[in-house]
């Protein structure tokens, strides 16, 4: 994926060799892939679901940047 920002995506990193290109970090989508069917469904809320991604991957994604990539998704 080309890179489009100074931020890099959750669940995302930037590419050894070439800084215009992003890799994906599976680890990171796939506990993506697993939180948001259960925040779509209220069993978790955003700041729960942030908080358990944050002790999964261990890096760091706030309530709202979850809300953001929930919305995108839906």
């Amino acid at each position: 994926m080309r890179r489009s920002s100074s931020t890099i995506p959750y669940g995302y990193k930037l590419d050894d060799d070439n800084t215009e290109l992003l890799t994906p970090v599976t680890s990171e989508l796939d506990a993506l892939d697993k939180v948001l069917p259960m925040i779509k469904d209220k069993t978790l809320s955003l700041r729960e679901g942030s908080v358990w991604l944050e002790s999964t991957t261990g890096r760091k994604l706030s309530h709202m940047g979850l809300k953001k990539i929930a919305e995108k998704r839906t």
